[in-house]
């Protein structure tokens, strides 16, 4: 998939790392999919598909804090195979305690750990924002999945669906719309062993209304998940459980709306450097 690169910068009384936040939330809303702070602001990138010149500036425009003046620069990045990139710049591995270290075929072997997950990003932002990966993961490995039905939606490089079956997990269903992140998780499953997940490229007009699920996965955005989650809430067995992440804490409210609207009921939340966690429970007679 081809990519647009914004390039931000700006002047401002405010401390950087609000200003970065909060753009990072406006831009997510429009599509952008991940974002890398400098030293001289933001960098965001966006599929080239849903870059919108006037969308962006008008974003910019009605930024939600005062006395923030932007300035960006906009690139045009060709799809390519990404492993040397994210070897080089970015991909370092994700370790939580002893349980799991989740590590590329290019990273050095590491012993010690319960679960080993090899994941060979061949897109440009195929693993996830660490902090919500890690907030999945954490949730993942408390939580009893022996023989359970789950459906990882937005799966991207498959990470979670993978670690889902190693933790002995039944029927495993695994999405995506981006066709590099399908091909992706199909080859991560492979490296894993777990080649039984069935991988799927689209939306959710995949998931079907069959009420099969015990347990949804859906690391993604705010506005998808407050779109797609009836959808979500169709194929879930009643007293199943949907966990959210890929979102900030000020997004909770919205999406806990949206989720008794759907007959569910938060659990608990949780969070890391202001990103957020919701776990919701299916109630029986939604």
């Amino acid at each position: 998939m081809d990519y647009y690169v914004l390039n931000i910068t700006y002047t401002s009384m405010i401390p950087a790392g609000i200003i970065n936040d909060v753009l990072s939330s406006e831009l997510g809303e429009i599509g952008f999919e991940s974002f890398e702070e400098n030293e001289n602001g933001l960098s965001a990138y966006i599929p080239a598909t849903l870059y919108h010149k006037e969308t962006i500036e008008q974003r910019l425009g009605n930024f939600p804090l005062d006395g923030v003046e932007f300035n960006y620069e906009t690139d045009f990045m060709k799809a390519k195979d990404w492993n040397e990139e994210w070897e080089k710049n970015y991909f370092k591995p994700i370790r939580i305690g002893k349980e799991c270290i989740i590590k590329a075929s290019f990273h050095p072997e590491e012993s010690g750990f319960k679960h080993t997950l090899l994941i060979d990003p061949k897109m440009a932002f195929g693993t996830g924002n660490h902090d919500t990966t890690r907030l999945m993961i954490t949730e993942l490995l408390e939580t009893p999945l022996k023989g359970k039905a789950i459906l990882d939606m937005g799966c991207g490089t498959a990470v979670l669906a993978i670690l889902a079956r190693k933790l002995g997990s039944g029927k495993t269903v695994a999405i995506d719309i981006d066709e590099w992140a399908y091909e992706n998780a199909v080859e991560n499953c492979k490296l894993n062993q777990t080649s039984d997940i069935e991988i799927k490229l689209g939306g959710a007009e995949q998931i079907g209304t069959e009420r099969q699920f015990d347990l949804i996965i859906a690391n993604i955005n705010r506005n998808i998940l407050l779109n797609d989650m009836h959808a979500y809430t169709a194929a879930m067995k009643p007293g199943a459980l949907l966990f959210m992440s890929g979102f900030y804490t000020e997004d909770i409210p919205v999406l806990e709306a949206e989720a008794k609207k759907q007959g569910l009921r938060l659990i608990c939340q949780k969070e890391s450097n202001h990103w957020a966690l919701m776990i919701c429970e299916l109630l029986a007679n939604a």
